[in-house]
């Protein structure tokens, strides 16, 4: 592979951002690619891929440069050549990439390969809480399966195209979509490609979710015509999947802190077909009062750690801060018994995050379960996802039914 200066530089700077600056990986990335309208399809692949390549493996990487943080221009430069020499990419001859001793910096991974928390590249508070509460034959697996990188999953929208008319339909534009089995509403690239550029999304035939984020609003047994409320919608990925599963029958109502992520709702709504939504944002506990006792369905989708989804997100690692962990948990509970009496007798209601931590999920759920807010209900099933066993995100489910 031929390194190409202004790609490589893009690289760098956005490093830069990322590392020094605490910018989030994926907008910094969109802004990057922006910079230039004669980058093509490869291009760009090489800038976005490579950047997240080096915020997966930056304790490694820095590890082996022997740089510290923050980083100079200098010391990216250093990650940069210490990832381009482990993929045995021949380095130019730039003032930039000064000589580097190709065997050592062999020798140097192989030797920290040997130690989970360099190999994996994780903090090592994080290793430490993971092993705690995982065990240590788990989180080695999981943490393997978590620095993977993610597929490209689609979820097919229901209320506009079936899934043998989305395959034919991505074929026109040689994209190879694949079924998965025991995941309805699935499919998946073979090869990664800019699906958003497409006809069929534009005619919102499908939406990018995850797998295991697809089971979330299968797991409500929301039916047509019920009345549900999705309590932390957010932009509505989970939403639009339940406004498909109730085939626009129903009232489905939208709440969210985040006034502008449901205006995002709204518009992708509108892309999908989705007619039966109604975002309202939270502006007081007086939204929630109005809806006790209302509901059919509830769907939690909580606020976490995010640890399940560090493949699409490797730089959480580096912001997760200790003390998130313990204010994350006070917000779950307080969200779970606030929210919990929106659902009426005989309802049911979904708890779940993109985590992988009891204290995030089981754990929470015995909880609300003895407090006083959840005496009426039981647990009717749960589902524990592991990346490392599913080969998807990693996710908790817990379905609760209302006496």
């Amino acid at each position: 592979m031929k390194l190409h200066r202004n790609l490589v530089f893009a690289v760098v700077d956005a490093l830069g951002f990322i590392f020094n600056d605490g910018e989030y990986a994926d907008k910094v990335v969109e802004k990057t690619l922006k910079r230039d309208k004669r980058w093509g399809a490869r291009d760009r692949g090489f800038i976005a891929e490579t950047t997240y390549d080096i915020v997966r493996w930056k304790r490694l990487y820095a590890e082996i440069a022997e740089v510290k943080a923050p980083y100079t221009r200098a010391n990216l430069f250093r990650m940069f050549a210490v990832w381009a020499v482990l993929r045995g990419i021949e380095l130019p001859d730039w003032k930039q990439l000064e000589p580097v001793p190709a065997r050592r910096i062999k020798g140097k991974f192989d030797e920290l390969s040997k130690i989970r928390k360099y190999r994996e590249s994780i903090p090592d508070w994080l290793d430490a809480l993971c092993e705690k509460a995982l065990g240590d034959a788990l989180w080695t697996k999981e943490i393997a399966a978590l620095n993977q990188q993610a597929q490209v999953i689609l979820r097919v929208n229901t209320l506009k195209t079936t899934k043998e008319n989305l395959r034919k339909t991505l074929l026109d534009d040689g994209i190879v979509a694949e079924t998965i089995k025991g995941y309805p509403d699935a499919l998946m690239l073979t090869e990664r490609a800019n699906v958003f550029v497409t006809s069929a999304f534009k005619d919102g035939y499908f939406e990018v979710q995850d797998a295991s984020s697809q089971l979330v609003s299968q797991f409500l047994d929301a039916q047509p015509g019920h009345r549900v409320i999705d309590a932390c919608a957010g932009a509505g990925g989970k939403t639009l999947h339940l406004a498909a599963l109730m085939q626009n029958k129903g009232q489905l109502i939208a709440l969210d802190i985040y006034e502008n992520k449901l205006k995002e709702l709204k518009r992708r709504a509108r892309r999908n077909g989705a007619h039966n939504i109604e975002p309202r944002p939270i502006t007081s506990t007086k939204v929630i009062k109005k809806l006790h006792g209302t509901a059919d369905r509830v769907l939690i989708d909580a606020p976490c750690t995010g640890l399940g989804v560090l493949r699409r997100n490797p730089d959480a690692k580096w912001k997760l801060q200790p003390d998130f962990l313990e204010k994350i948990v006070k917000t779950q509970q307080e969200i779970i018994r606030s929210y919990s009496q929106m659902v009426k007798p005989g309802g049911k209601m979904v708890y779940a995050t993109c985590s992988i931590l009891p204290q995030e999920n089981s754990d929470q759920v015995k909880s609300f379960l003895a407090s006083a807010e959840g005496a009426d209900f039981s647990l009717a099933k749960e589902q524990k996802i592991y990346a490392s066993k599913s080969g998807f995100d990693g996710f908790y489910i817990a379905l609760l039914e209302k006496n």
